[in-house]
């Protein structure tokens, strides 16, 4: 599997080379958030806000209304927590372009509560106006660029930094609204986002090599929700559904799946894994995801429990599951 590393920062810059009215405002966390190269490469275009991310709303807003396309660079708490009345007033509610980047989703970091964004989705999901993207790998983070900038209105992004797989075939970038049906089988049905599909992949393999195969899709987009692939794969599978997310339960994906479920009465169980009313405390990623729940693991214990199955996959199995650049021809369902 490829590993690529910081995808953003000059992907970034290339992008915005011909987009004058690209704006970065960052609060204090510049190259934490990867666009100190940015900022050198177009010091005119660039608003260093400090620790005020309240004012940096209100200063995007401005922005925005004139004419630019503010992208906010910082990591995802500080975008949604201390600031949340501008964000929702002066942004969402006149639907101005704003792009939120947001870093460090979940528990990808080791900073604790303070710095780990558990509950964005789904308190983003109840502002009105607001589209939500989460990058799942490379190709993702390279391609959600055009994605976000093509959206009349606010987007918010779980983006991803550092040291990345490229899980997804660089010419099949993100698209707004669909997402990526990555194995077909029918024992259950998985859904996962972000950092959860890469842990799904290698359950997939591993449950495959035992003969149990499932279906998995990930979702890049989170709201709006739902799209041809999400409606075949629950509508006509098997089984019951598992979501995986790197996020509270509640509020997040496996809330979007159960609505969706609800509403056009689908008659499926769905077992949502992702952290249980509970904060997370601070240490190294791979652990965080085996202590809460959250990995490969994690998922294939779900499955055995639902399908009452045994089936003696070890954490050396999963670590030894050969997983690249995939896809399912979503005309095969």
């Amino acid at each position: 599997m490829e590993i690529v590393t910081r995808p953003h920062v000059q992907n970034f810059i290339d992008w915005s080379a011909d987009k004058p009215e690209v704006l970065v405002l960052s609060a204090d966390l510049t190259n934490s958030c990867e666009v100190g190269r940015w900022r050198d490469t177009y010091p005119d275009r660039f608003i260093s806000a400090g620790m005020a991310e309240q004012n940096m709303m209100g200063v995007a807003a401005g922005l925005a209304r004139e004419g630019f396309q503010p992208w906010i660079h910082t990591f995802a708490v500080f975008i949604y927590r201390r600031p949340y009345d501008q964000l929702a007033m002066s942004i969402a509610y006149p639907n101005l372009p704003v792009r939120f980047v947001g870093f460090l989703p979940g528990i990808v970091t080791p900073g604790g509560v303070t710095h780990q964004a558990i509950e964005d989705v789904a308190i983003m999901r109840a502002t009105p106006n607001m589209t939500i993207l989460e990058t799942g790998d490379a190709t993702e983070v390279e391609s959600v660029l055009d994605v976000a900038a093509a959206v009349d209105g606010p987007v918010y992004i779980r983006m991803l930094r550092g040291a990345l797989p490229r899980l997804f075939p660089t010419d099949e970038p993100m698209v707004l609204g669909r997402s990526r049906l990555l194995r077909e089988g029918a024992a259950a049905t998985v859904l996962t986002a972000g950092i959860a599909t890469e842990e799904a992949m290698r359950a997939g393999a591993a449950l495959a090599d035992a003969g149990i195969e499932i279906t998995h899709v990930h979702v890049s987009t989170h709201k709006p929700f739902g799209d041809e692939i999400i409606e075949e794969v629950l509508q006509r599978g098997q089984g019951p559904v598992l979501t995986l997310e790197n996020h509270s339960i509640i509020g997040g994906l496996g809330s979007a799946v159960s609505e969706y479920v609800t509403d056009r009465g689908i008659g499926r169980k769905v077992v949502r894994l992702g952290l249980k009313d509970t904060y997370a405390h601070g240490a190294s990623k791979a652990h965080l995801l085996r202590e809460y729940g959250l990995d490969a693991a994690a998922l294939v214990h779900a499955i055995e429990r639902e399908l009452e199955v045994e089936l003696g996959i070890d954490e050396a199995t999963l670590d030894a599951a050969e997983i690249g650049p995939v896809g399912v021809n979503a005309e095969s369902l």
